[in-house]
């Protein structure tokens, strides 16, 4: 979900590369990931697989295998207290208001620091800082990133999404802001929108962490907010 208007200098980092030991998964060569899944109603909400999934298999890049593996184990994740913006995620960048009861958590809306946190994790270059062209709590930040890094691809452009792609959703441009990111986990042919897990979703509970199939609307009830575009990791 969007945090707009935010451009404030801040601590700098960067981040890249060797996170992905801390999370248990090789970085060798290239993974063979089963991405496709199960027919089902569009938009419709469905607890990961167990194992590998059946469909089609897409050949990954290490990194954008660990982005998919770090993503979904995330499903399932809420505030606390549920009835809250406190997070993890947050407080990881040190973002957000330091008004929850744990000090391990930061208060505010969070989709794009979860999944400015998911690329961190998986070893993707990330730099969160309040300051346009950087990943960080705004979800348009996305967006700036991709334009700067050259990989921003829009809607309608012929790019067919990859798992590890964050989806931007709800973009407009005067002034610049979007509704909400998530993490795209897979991509079934003729749909219009990708399995996306969302950070900060609202429709199986309020602020949690959730995976959606061919969601080409955010997870943001009553918004509406269209897909407008992917962001690839580098």
């Amino acid at each position: 979900m969007p945090r707009s208007g935010r451009r404030r200098l801040g601590p700098r980092l960067v981040v890249a590369g060797l996170a992905a030991a801390a999370a248990g998964l090789s970085a060798g060569v290239g993974l063979a990931l089963e991405h496709g899944h199960r027919i089902e109603r569009t938009g419709q909400l469905r607890p990961p697989l167990p194992g590998r999934r059946p469909g089609v298999v897409e050949r990954l890049s290490p990194l954008r295998a660990r982005i998919v593996a770090i993503a979904e184990s995330q499903v399932g994740y809420r505030t606390n207290p549920p009835s809250t913006y406190c997070n993890k995620y947050s407080a990881y960048w040190v973002a957000g208001a330091a008004d929850c009861a744990s000090t391990s958590l930061r208060n505010e809306e969070w989709c794009a620091d979860f999944a400015a946190w998911v690329w961190q994790r998986a070893g993707a270059r990330v730099v969160y800082q309040f300051i346009n062209g950087d990943l960080n709590s705004s979800s348009e930040s996305f967006y700036e990133w991709g334009v700067r890094m050259h990989t921003w691809h829009p809607v309608g452009s012929g790019y067919v999404p990859k798992p590890g792609d964050v989806a931007v959703y709800g973009l407009r441009m005067s002034p610049l802001y979007a509704a909400h990111v998530a993490v795209v986990v897979g991509f079934t042919p003729g749909d219009r929108g990708p399995t996306a897990v969302n950070g900060d979703g609202n429709i199986t509970g309020f602020s949690v962490v959730e995976e959606r199939t061919d969601e080409y609307r955010a997870d943001v009830p009553g918004k509406g907010a269209l897909l407008s575009g992917y962001v690839s990791p580098s």
